[in-house]
C-alpha cells in the first residue's frame, strides 16, 4: 500500500512593502537547500525520512517536487512527492518519506541517501540535490591495519616482495640510502608522514580497494605518500568529517618507474637505484620512487576517516593532514 507524503511550508518573517516585488532569480546569489535528516538504521524496520527544501532564492518557488531514494534494493515509499501551491523566499518545505532498512550485516559501511527537488522560481536553477551519508560499523583503526602488500625487501631475502605482481620490490638498502627507512618522518605537500615502520618482507603499504581508515586533524589537505603500478593509478578520495559531511578528491601515482615524475600532478619524494627481483637486486642505473600528492579538505572541519580509492594500482605509504 502506497504512504502518502507529508508536506508542510515553513514560513519566514514577512517580507516588507519595499521587498514585495519579486526580482529577476539570479542562480549565483543564492542556492536552494535540501537537507536530509539522520535515518535510523537499526533494520529489520520502516525507517521515517524528512527532506528539508529551503527556498533561498529571490524568487517564489513554484511547482516543487521531491524525489527521495536510499541504497539499491531499499524500498521508498513514496518515491515523489509533490507540494501544492507556492514556497516563499526565505520559507521551507518538508517531505515525510519512509524507508524499509534491511537487518544490519557485519563489517563497515557506508549508506547515502538522495534527495532530488525540482522547481521553478527560487534561485532560478530548477533543481537542487541534497545527500546524506550514514556510517555503518567502523573504520580501520589506521593505515597500518590495512596494509596487504610486501613492497620492501632486504636485498639478502627478495622472495617474500610482490610490490608489482611480478614478484618485484623496492629494496630496503637502497630505500635506506634515499632516507626512508622504518619509522623515519618524510616531509611532503607541507605534511609530516611517517615511513612504515615494518620490518623488510612484511606488508607496509595498502593497495587501494576502498578501505575506509581513521584519521583525525584539521587543515587544507590530505596527503598521501605513494606510487603507482602502470600508468592508470588514479582514483577518488573521499573524506569524511567528523560532523557527517564529506568531500572528495582526485588523485594519482605516476608508475614506480619510467612514467614523468609530475603525471597525474605528483611530486617526486625519493628515489631508490634499482629493485629487488625474485631472483635477487637488480635494475641497477633505474630508479625506483616514491611520490606525494593530495587532496583538500575544508579547513574548518575535522576529519574523521578517509575512504581510499577503489584501483588496486594506488599503493599508499603514508597519510596525513596538512596544515
Amino acid at each position: 500500500m502506497a504512504v502518502a507524503a507529508s508536506l508542510a511550508l515553513v514560513a519566514a518573517p514577512a517580507a516588507s512593502a519595499a521587498s514585495a516585488a519579486e526580482p529577476p532569480a539570479d542562480p549565483a546569489a543564492a542556492r536552494t537547500e535540501v537537507t536530509v535528516s539522520p535515518v535510523d538504521l537499526d533494520g529489520p524496520a520502516i525507517s521515517t525520512v524528512t527532506v528539508r527544501v529551503e527556498n533561498a532564492g529571490p524568487q517564489r518557488m513554484r511547482s516543487l517536487k521531491v524525489a527521495f531514494a536510499g541504497p539499491v534494493g531499499w524500498a521508498v515509499q513514496p518515491s515523489v512527492a509533490a507540494v501544492s501551491g507556492s514556497v516563499g523566499v526565505g520559507d521551507s518545505a518538508r517531505a515525510e518519506f519512509r524507508i524499509r532498512v534491511p537487518e544490519k550485516r557485519p563489517g563497515f559501511a557506508l549508506r547515502t541517501f538522495t534527495a532530488t527537488a525540482t522547481y521553478s522560481g527560487g534561485d532560478g536553477a530548477g533543481t537542487a540535490t541534497g545527500t546524506r551519508t550514514e556510517v555503518v560499523g567502523s573504520p580501520l583503526p589506521d593505515l597500518a591495519a590495512a596494509y596487504n602488500n610486501v613492497g620492501v625487501t632486504d636485498e639478502s631475502d627478495t622472495a617474500p616482495g610482490d610490490y608489482d605482481g611480478d614478484g618485484n620490490s623496492f629494496s630496503a638498502q637502497k630505500l635506506a640510502d634515499a632516507g626512508l627507512t622504518p619509522g623515519a618522518t618524510v616531509r611532503a605537500l607541507g605534511a609530516d608522514l611517517t615511513w612504515p615502520d615494518v620490518e623488510p618482507g612484511t606488508p607496509g603499504n595498502v593497495s587501494s580497494a576502498g578501505q575506509a581508515i581513521t584519521l583525525s586533524g584539521q587543515g587544507s589537505r590530505l596527503v598521501f605518500l605513494g606510487s603507482g603500478v602502470g600508468s592508470a593509478a588514479t582514483g577518488t578520495a573521499t573524506v569524511h568529517y567528523t560532523d557527517g559531511t564529506s568531500s572528495r578528491g582526485q588523485f594519482g601515482f605516476p608508475n614506480w618507474s619510467f612514467d614523468p615524475a609530475d603525471l597525474h600532478g605528483a611530486t617526486l619524494v625519493a628515489s631508490a637505484d634499482g629493485r629487488n627481483r625474485p631472483d635477487g637486486y637488480g635494475n641497477a642505473g633505474i630508479d625506483y620512487r616514491i611520490f606525494a600528492h593530495s587532496v583538500p579538505l575544508d579547513a574548518s572541519k575535522q576529519v574523521a576517516f578517509v575512504v581510499l580509492p577503489s584501483n588496486g594500482n594506488v599503493h599508499v605509504f603514508a597519510t596525513a593532514v596538512a596544515p
